[in-house]
């Protein structure tokens, strides 16, 4: 008999905003409950974000999505797809085979805890820069109107502008 290897997958598993707020161990515990019965090994799990939904899905407007990479036989696939649609938790789910995908890709994080990464680093930079004086701005105002590569561009600027008035007043004759 010919042994199957298990391919890498990845999930997408929409469960309803209400329900992942007040029994989130539940819903994870019925992820993998349903991975367990498909003989599934998880690889990682975790809330990618909490999205409005584009339409009502069981009266539903929000729902909150969770990633998912598992490895399993691809005859299994079927099944965790069947489970889904009779369990009451899981609204939707969506696997694709991910066999590229690197260990890298699989733990980075998902785009809801980068962005909150990332607004708290500009926190973190907006803190810690010093407060601006209006000696200090004349100081860099001077600075740039000195610097020879700020005069080119404002000499530039206006051979643009009247560049464009003489157009406006052939266009006008």
């Amino acid at each position: 008999m010919k042994t199957v290897a298990k391919r890498l997958y990845e999930a997408m598993f929409l469960v309803d905003s209400n329900l992942a707020a007040s029994d989130w161990d539940g819903v994870l515990a019925t992820i993998k409950n349903t991975l367990s019965r498909a003989q599934a090994e998880i690889v990682s799990l975790k809330k990618w974000g909490e999205r409005r939904l584009a339409y009502e899905i069981n009266h539903k407007s929000k729902g909150t999505y969770i990633l998912c990479y598992f490895r399993a036989d691809g005859y299994r696939i079927p099944d965790i797809e069947r489970n889904v649609r009779l369990s009451e938790q899981i609204m939707r789910v969506l696997i694709v085979n991910t066999e590229n995908r690197t260990i890298k890709d699989i733990e980075k994080d998902p785009p809801v805890v980068q962005a909150e990464k990332h607004k708290d680093e500009v926190e973190q930079n907006t803190e810690e820069q010093p407060q601006t004086t209006d000696a200090t701005l004349s100081a860099e105002a001077a600075a740039e109107a000195a610097s020879p590569l700020r005069s080119t561009s404002n000499e530039e600027k206006q051979e643009e502008t009247e560049q464009a008035d003489e157009t406006q007043k052939t266009e006008k004759k």
